[in-house]
């Protein structure tokens, strides 16, 4: 053992794919006809991110087949390859728009620094009201070199819950000792990985034939940034239907918006509007799986708490995606992927096994993408049980949860020193897009059947009508 966590060698693939399915009720068994290839290192690091990227992306495919053969579809081969699905989990840095590459996502501050204390913070200013809200609370200008000067004078867990105070971003590193003794780490402990529990009372919705394992399944996707998008990805590239719905005066990361877009409708709602919520409602009645990357409480706020949506549409299937978690101090608070690396011993452990000072990210923003696949496994399992025994259901994952999965399947040996070469065109594909020609990492999981694919391009944000095609 290793701050908390073990430091041997990870299990193998199977074993991590049948925990997953049977952590949401599905049969173990179901990993036998899953071939994995591959074993870790695929990336360069001591954590098993390739066996996390196989593993939830097999699980999608492998629950996916499952309501296949429950709609009266033939069992099919299943293959996902280790090395492509570490390479999905950085497709939003890897496609390339006619021949550009994507776009810079990170603001010129954003990162690590060292405060006054001796100690490290990470802050995140990729979006304007973030990075403006860092610079006042500072008192500084737009540069490193200001930032560092005004940490110099603070001390970092003081900075952390100024920034929390504000409802900015930012969090202290830790160990992961101190992650797991602190209130949130603690709150953790007992929380699935993937939670999924009935809210609502209606009649088992039996799962007509179609096409594609979900085809005809209508999906509201009212996420921003890496996970919650990626979860609608993962369903729109088994046969979903899924409609993005985005606010016109909230801003977006470009490339983010391209890659994860795929496969997706894309419409515009003003939810602070009466005449968004309205529009809202309307497509969530007509709706099957609601997913939702809202920090708790907003959308409550507006009308569109789990129940008042299982109320409003009877069997529906609810998704909730958190930074921190739904319980503990920081259930409310604002988190992103590279913040709850840090926050949670990950960046800590890296630094470490690579015998460097401060924090050291993960090569991949790995609780983003798996946290996207495991929300899409529980909404595939929660439309199982609706067809099977009725019921709205409610799914919630978190990314600090999904961070403390990734550091309790252990260490790889040697894995910092992995090569990590440019992937090869054999995991791309080249489509037409809103955009222009994308070249773009093709879905990982490998069907016989059903290949897995997407039908429909990436489209700027509110290129639809809010409405679902006839």
């Amino acid at each position: 053992m290793s701050g908390g966590f073990p430091d041997g060698p990870p299990p193998a693939p199977q074993q991590v794919l049948a925990e997953l399915l049977a952590g949401v009720g599905l049969p173990p068994a179901l990993a036998e006809g899953v071939a994995l290839t591959g074993s870790d290192p695929v990336l360069p690091s001591s954590f098993a991110v390739g066996t996390v990227a196989q593993a939830t992306i097999a699980a999608v495919a492998a629950a996916a087949a499952a309501l296949w053969t429950r709609r009266g579809g033939t069992a099919q081969a299943i293959t996902i390859d280790m090395r492509h699905a570490a390479q999905e989990f950085r497709s939003e840095r890897l496609y390339r728009l006619d021949g550009q590459p994507s776009a810079r996502m990170w603001d010129a501050i954003a990162g690590p620094y060292r405060c006054g204390d001796g100690r490290w913070v990470r802050i995140h200013t990729n979006f304007a009201h973030h990075r403006n809200g860092i610079l006042d609370l500072l008192g500084c200008d737009h540069s490193r070199e200001s930032v560092q000067a005004a940490l110099d004078h603070w001390q970092a867990e003081a900075f952390e819950d100024a920034v929390a105070g504000r409802g900015l971003v930012a969090t202290m590193m830790r160990s992961p000792e101190d992650w797991l003794a602190s209130p949130q780490g603690a709150a953790l402990a007992g929380q699935p990985l993937v939670a999924l529990e009935q809210i609502g009372e209606a009649p088992p919705q039996p799962l007509p034939a179609a096409a594609r394992p979900l085809g005809g399944l209508r999906v509201l996707d009212l996420t921003r940034i890496i996970a919650g998008p990626v979860c609608g990805r993962a369903l729109a590239a088994h046969g979903a239907e899924v409609m993005r719905i985005a606010a016109p005066k909230l801003p977006f990361i470009a490339p983010l918006v391209i890659d994860s877009g795929r496969g997706k409708l894309s419409a515009y709602a003003d939810l602070d509007q009466a005449g968004g919520r309205e529009l809202l409602r309307g497509l969530l009645q007509e709706a099957d799986v609601f997913v939702q990357g809202y920090r708790p409480g907003g959308l409550a706020a507006r009308g569109f708490a789990p129940k008042e949506a299982a109320q409003a549409r009877p069997g529906i299937v609810y998704v909730s995606l958190s930074a921190y978690g739904f319980q503990g101090p920081w259930a409310a608070r604002r988190g992103f992927d590279s913040l709850v690396q840090t926050a949670s011993g990950i960046n800590h452990a890296e630094a470490a096994a690579a015998g460097v000072e401060g924090p050291k990210e993960l090569p991949c923003q790995a609780l983003d993408h798996a946290s996207g696949y495991l929300m899409a496994l529980g909404a595939i399992a929660g439309l199982m049980r609706r067809a099977e025994a009725g019921g709205s259901w409610h799914v919630r994952v978190s990314l600090a949860r999904t961070g403390r999965w990734l550091q309790s399947l252990g260490r790889v040996a040697g894995g910092l020193d992995c090569p990590d070469p440019p992937p090869g065109d054999e995991f791309f594909e080249e489509t037409a897009s809103g955009f222009g020609k994308l070249k773009a990492i093709r879905h990982a999981a490998q069907l016989s059947g059903t290949p897995a694919h997407w039908a429909r391009p990436a489209v700027p944000l509110g290129s639809h009508p809010p409405r679902w095609p006839s």
